[in-house]
């Protein structure tokens, strides 16, 4: 019995000491350096409006269907898509007929939605949603298809809204890790700022 207990006696305590450093210590130390020194994000990018009212984060995608703002990639998340609670593709194959009809649908709405001719190659962002449903960006190109819609139903003229695409954004990190993409959210956000400052 005493060569168990003296067995048994340090295993309890490693256990006991790693679950209090590991799972106490680490954790309060690792956030408390986050939020020190990366404290907007380490609170989930949130951007709040001139209220100070939460609006969404710059990490996670949201929807805009109407026509004076720019429209975020399709998504599969959830029954409705942009669920954060159920991210996730469509799981559809690459020789999916489903995936190939849903991909036609929409291509044909890009165009109309857009005002584009029938012969017009529309980005495969468009079109598709991302392996999460929740990506916040769209491709450059995406954005610059969509600027005479939104210029027209904002009566803006089209080079500051083409403008405000640059401007909003964000270039492949190191300059050739991933791809420039344009952040929905951030630019539609901008739009309305613009839009306010235009009679």
């Amino acid at each position: 019995m005493k060569y168990i207990y003296s067995e048994l006696r340090p295993a309890v305590v490693a256990t006991l000491v790693l679950a209090v450093v590991c799972c106490g210590f680490y954790p309060l130390a690792v956030t408390g350096m986050a939020k020190l020194a990366f404290a907007h994000k380490a609170d989930g990018s949130l951007i709040t409006n001139k209220d100070g009212v939460i609006i969404g984060s710059s990490l996670l995608g949201q929807n805009f269907s109407a026509e004076k703002y720019f429209h975020p990639r399709p998504s599969a998340a959830g029954t409705n898509g942009y669920d954060a609670t159920s991210s996730g593709g469509s799981n559809f194959g690459p020789t999916s007929q489903k995936l190939a009809d849903l991909i036609k649908e929409r291509v044909a709405a890009y165009r109309a939605t857009n005002g584009l001719a029938e012969t017009q190659a529309v980005p495969a962002d468009a079109v598709t949603a991302s392996g999460s449903g929740l990506d916040p960006h769209i491709t450059p190109a995406n954005a610059a298809l969509q600027a005479a819609r939104v210029a027209k139903a904002c009566a803006l003229p089209l080079p500051e809204i083409q403008n405000l695409i640059v401007a909003n954004t964000d270039r492949a990190g190191l300059g050739f890790l991933g791809a420039d993409g344009v952040n929905v959210l951030k630019l539609n956000l901008a739009l309305d700022v613009l839009s306010k400052k235009h009679p």
